[in-house]
């Protein structure tokens, strides 16, 4: 792949019933991030959001609503760019990390605190959960 290919990849906003965001930090990285992963040939966006949901957190999809196409820097691969997917989800299960997944925290929109927020994450993620009340 080249640097301007773009990455695509699908990714879940998930919430809880307090108005928490779920991000997830892969190991060996420091960014958090919205859960997902890149898309795989022979899947839809859909069900590439479902098996990274079990693979990486132990849990099921539910519903989703698809929510646009997002680009942004990617925030692992550096001169990358990662074009989303984004869909908000809603999910059962307990949820707790799995595979590359190394470390959850749930988070107020709008207060993250000192967390390195990948830049999909910070430049379109976070603002749209906001505006939308997500």
């Amino acid at each position: 792949m080249s640097p301007s290919t773009p990455i695509r990849i699908a990714a879940g906003i998930i919430t809880d019933r307090e108005g928490h965001i779920l991000l997830v930090r892969k190991r060996g990285t420091s960014f958090f991030m919205q859960p997902g992963g890149k898309l795989t040939e022979g899947e839809s966006p859909v069900e590439t959001l479902a098996r990274e949901l079990v693979e990486e957190l132990g849990c099921t999809l539910l519903r989703s609503e698809f929510l646009g196409t997002f680009c942004a820097p990617a925030a692992n691969e550096p001169q990358h760019t990662v074009e989303a997917l984004l869909f908000c989800a809603e999910i059962a299960g307990h949820v707790q990390p799995r595979a590359e997944i190394e470390e959850i925290t749930w988070v107020e929109p709008s207060r993250t605190g000192g967390l390195r927020l990948a830049p999909l994450t910070r430049d379109h993620v976070l603002p749209l959960v906001l505006a939308r009340g997500l």
